[in-house]
């Protein structure tokens, strides 16, 4: 960020990370301006089931949070609507996955395109004058002198890490931004509300769901929800499912097929055959992985040759050994050095080293093979 810029936007929540955030930049002697999403349109049916979601309901109290976090901080704060810009680019996005078989990951889309995107761009059209960003994430960016480009480094505090749901950031996105909370712990976070006189903020629950509730089906036309077979990799028939809008890739509960003998998992969505193929957990797991969709960060495009790295196929994956090549289709093509439990197509891939997001991508496909 230049020595120039003296008024900073932030997504504002009601929560510690954010309000610590706009305390610290304040601090710096920058005038902060709270920015807070309103996604919720009242379209859908979720009730008010106590979960704390993005999408639903209970917005209306969120928003009361933001701005008494904005009045402590004594801070300009704005309540930003973008319920018909989240519908296009994240639930229409997140359905259109699903009925293709694939499982997104819906916060790292919203990351990119609302908070980093279209969150901004509607606050300047309303008048709203910042020269830069800011959020309350785990992550910390650093400028390549030798490549000129931004890098994407994981938070110092492994627990909180947020890198992986901001992978998919562009150069511009990261030129602009700043992440406050990048260098210190969650622990750290806490103290320094309390010391402010925000025991409130500090005692609050943890992170957010992406809806309000734990069934995505809401989200779906009744017609999406076509029955079909329980097949094996043998193609043979188990039983009934209520839709593959229903089931994802790993998941052993909620099959309805009784108890007893060996537990079935899902291995595979078959859109066009309307199939959930079953099997053991054994044949969960790959070693190779095909994403396309590719966002280069610290590389500047794909590599010339054979690489090593850390691949992240999940938020809450541990980062694997693999050695990555470009295939002839555009695609990065990745192989483990020990198989991995659940490579999920329509999943974020993130590739790092020494804790930099070198790329990221979408998981096209992993072939399944038995675990040794």
């Amino acid at each position: 960020m230049s020595q120039k810029t003296n008024r900073i936007a932030l997504g504002l929540s009601g929560g510690v990370d954010s309000c610590v955030a706009a305390w610290m930049l304040k601090q710096e002697g920058l005038e902060v301006i709270g920015l807070t999403m309103s996604l919720w349109d009242g379209s859908l049916p979720l009730g008010k089931e106590g979960r704390r979601g993005c999408f639903g309901p209970g917005e209306a109290g969120r928003i009361d949070a933001a701005r008494l976090n904005a009045k402590r901080l004594g801070i300009e704060h704005h309540v930003i609507s973008l319920a018909d810009a989240f519908k296009a680019g994240v639930l229409d996005y997140f359905c259109g996955e699903y009925r293709r078989g694939r499982t997104p990951n819906p916060c790292v889309r919203c990351n990119q395109q609302m908070k980093f995107g279209a969150l901004l761009d509607q606050a300047r059209s309303l008048g709203v004058e910042f020269d830069a960003f800011a959020t309350g994430h785990y992550a910390r960016r650093a400028l390549d002198e030798v490549s000129g480009r931004w890098q994407l480094l994981r938070g110092m505090d492994p627990g909180k890490d947020q890198s992986y749901f901001l992978s998919r950031l562009q150069q511009e996105q990261l030129a602009g931004v700043r992440f406050p909370l990048g260098n210190l712990t969650k622990k750290e976070v806490k103290q320094m509300a309390v010391a402010q006189g925000w025991e409130d903020l500090a005692a609050k629950g943890e992170s957010q769901d992406f809806i309000e509730g734990d069934d995505y089906a809401v989200l779906f036309d009744p017609a999406d929800a076509v029955p079909g077979d329980f097949v094996s990799r043998e193609g043979q028939v188990i039983g009934r499912h209520q839709g593959l809008i229903h089931y994802t890739i790993g998941q052993r509960k909620g099959l309805g097929l009784g108890g007893g003998g060996t537990p079935w998992y899902v291995l595979e969505l078959d859109a066009e055959r309307n199939q959930v193929i079953l099997g053991q957990k054994k044949k969960l797991f790959s070693r190779s992985l095909v994403a396309g969709d590719l966002n280069w960060v610290s590389w500047p495009g794909p590599p010339g040759k054979e690489m090593r790295c850390m691949a992240q196929i999940r938020q809450r994956h541990r980062a694997a050994s693999a050695t990555v090549t470009m295939g002839d289709d555009g695609r990065v093509h990745a192989v483990f050095d020990e198989p991995q439990l659940s490579v999920t197509p329509g999943q974020i891939v993130v590739f790092y080293e020494d804790g930099a997001v070198l790329a990221s991508g979408v998981i096209d496909k992993a072939p399944s093979v038995e675990a040794e």
